[in-house]
């Protein structure tokens, strides 16, 4: 970076360049939606035969292939957006060190330096101090030694020079950081010249997101920033107060601090989320690809004691001790995120809303947050707590158990809208046996429940109030009891279905409206008896037992699991609460006293 450059730089272009690709951003954004939930949609529900599924398997391809688009620009724009803030800062010296030099009648000199004219009083000699030319100085120890020699010569000038001079130097040694800084962050958002949008594409993603955002720290610590610790509240109104161009940047370089927030609104949760989900998605299948396939020898049988005994081969073993666990690790977190994107490939089957991923992360057991419709406008909208055993790499049937309520409750609506979401935000425990007895698992994930549930009213659009129902199953009921024990549930209505306790010992003690509190409990579930008898028979309360006070909600399926079972009274009495017609869910009698 050269004087004459940085005179002729505008940056304000750059930032001009910037609105541009965010533009771009936003266009392939609409293009993405309009693919996957109208265009794709319909296909499905009009078209059928081997033809229309291999047409829409390449709209669903051209969907993420715009998703891709639609990141690359946004990230593009902001690098830019940043380029343009640090050049500006860098110019804003320079333009003020030139400023400066004319206002004092000294020369710039086009290698950087500044020459100063005669002046100050007489000396002995009877003559004016020379004048004389200084070069810029960046360094704080030369810069001081420069500025106090310039201190000492009696001409005046000399000290505005070197003044203007180390401004200059400055401003040039900023402005060509930033220029060696951002060119190869820009060159390394170029996308690769096919048609094509694989794995280590979005992997690449990845990794210029973090560069991006590493690149352009200075840039966003510029930007107001979020509360810190701040609940929903203070969240929608710190998203409410920022530009376009602001809120752009926050999802471009930190999609996993937006998607975490509770309390924005939902597309924009749903769009970072998506960014999280893609790259992390690529980087894990590209790292699985990296690791060897497991041989295909496990076994071997050997004679112990002289009685045959089969064990793994020393070379599975080999395999499995470098690489097993994290093998097993990535499978079952791409086996999730498999499960949620035929949830997004699903929309508009037999009427079924745009999805909304509320929340994500793929490390250790994983969290994801998933809507069927947007709970910001939807009249009617339920959240279910799965329990035991939950984790990322099986969530495709509590996703199944939240489609099932969304038709039976949409069928039960009256034209109302409905939304109802999968909230896997905590980590469930991993066995029933040696996890679930323990209590922490609940109290841990309690304040993250809470939070959620705030922040879907501060996400809310419009000023009525939505009908909000917590559906809890099996362990996440003793969430759900922890939740409203410790604070505030802000829900209109509970439902629990096969729950071993909840942490309170009374209807009345979970934050809704007297009356509001539903209980299921199936023939052959035995993991209310393991409550209810699990703690010494000393006479603990759960949800299934008369003097807890909830309304026992009568139940035609089987076992712990199929309370969501498809065209089965125990789903349609939970559709009926959760749009608010409780009172025609089927009741069971209440024993004799």
């Amino acid at each position: 970076m050269d004087l004459a450059t940085l005179r002729a730089l505008k940056p304000a272009e750059y930032s001009e360049a910037a609105d541009g690709y965010r533009d771009t951003s936003d266009m392939a954004s609409a293009a993405k939606d309009r693919i996957e939930n109208q265009i794709s949609a319909a296909m499905r529900n009009q078209l059928k035969g081997e033809a229309a599924t291999a047409a829409v398997k390449q709209l669903g391809q051209l969907g993420r292939n715009f998703h891709y688009i639609q990141a690359q620009c946004g990230l593009i724009g902001t690098a830019l957006e940043a380029f343009s803030y640090e050049m500006e800062a860098a110019k804003r010296k320079f333009d003020t060190a030139l400023e400066n030099a004319r206002a004092a009648n000294l020369t710039v000199n086009a290698n950087g330096s500044v020459t100063y004219p005669p002046g100050g009083e007489k000396g002995e000699d009877g003559k004016v101090p020379a004048g004389g030319t200084v070069s810029g100085l960046t360094s704080g120890t030369a810069s001081a030694v420069g500025r106090q020699a310039a201190n000492f010569d009696p001409n005046p000038h000399h000290r505005l020079a070197q003044d203007c001079a180390d401004l200059i130097a400055t401003a040039l040694k900023e402005a060509a950081e930033a220029d060696e800084k951002w060119a190869p962050k820009l060159r390394a958002l170029r996308a690769d010249d096919d048609l094509t949008v694989s794995d280590a594409d979005w992997a690449d993603t990845s990794s210029d997101t973090k560069g991006v955002a590493e690149a352009g720290r200075r840039y966003l610590d510029s930007l107001p920033q979020p509360p810190e610790a701040g609940g929903p509240k203070e969240n929608a109104e710190w998203w409410r107060e920022l530009s376009a161009e602001e809120q752009a940047a926050w999802v471009s370089m930190r999609p996993g601090t937006i998607g975490g927030l509770d309390g924005l609104p939902s597309p924009v949760r749903d769009e970072a989320n998506r960014m999280v989900f893609d790259t992390t998605r690529g980087r894990m299948q590209m790292e699985l690809n990296s690791i060897p396939a497991p041989p295909s020898n496990e076994w071997t049988w050997i004679s112990a004691g002289g009685y045959p005994s089969k064990v793994h081969t020393d070379e599975w073993m080999q395999w499995h001790n470098k690489y097993g666990d994290r093998y097993d690790q990535l499978n079952r977190s791409l086996k999730g995120m498999q499960a949620i994107q035929n949830r997004f490939d699903a929309t508009g089957t037999r009427g079924l809303p745009e999805a909304y991923l509320l929340g994500f992360d793929a490390e250790k057991d994983g969290r994801a947050i998933l809507a069927n419709g947007n709970p910001d406008i939807a009249d009617h909208t339920a959240v279910y707590v799965p329990g035991t055993e939950s984790d990322l790499g099986g969530i495709e049937g509590n996703i199944n158990r939240m489609v099932n309520v969304w038709r039976a409750a949409n069928n039960e609506a009256d034209g109302e809208s409905v939304s109802t979401i999968t909230w896997l935000g905590y980590d469930a425990p991993d066995h029933v046996v040696k996890d679930a007895p323990f209590e922490h698992y609940a109290y841990d994930g309690a304040p993250a429940f809470r939070n959620f549930m705030d922040g879907l009213d501060g996400s809310r659009s419009g000023d009525s109030p939505g009908h909000t129902t917590v559906i809890a199953h099996s362990y996440g009921t003793t969430l759900v009891g922890a939740a409203a024990q410790t604070g505030h549930l802000n829900a209109d209505e509970v439902i629990f279905a096969g729950s071993p306790g909840v942490k309170v010992s009374s209807a009345n003690e979970m934050d809704v409206p007297e009356g509001h509190v539903w209980n299921q409990e199936a023939d052959g579930d035995v993991v209310p008896d393991i409550g209810r008898w699990g703690h010494g028979g000393d006479g603990f309360i759960i949800p299934s037992d008369p003097e807890f006070g909830a309304n026992q909600v009568t139940t035609d399926t089987e076992g712990h699991s199929d309370y969501w079972k498809p065209d089965t009274e125990s789903l349609l009495n939970q559709a009926l609460i959760v749009v608010g017609e409780g009172d025609e869910a089927a009741l069971k009698p209440l024993p004799d006293p």
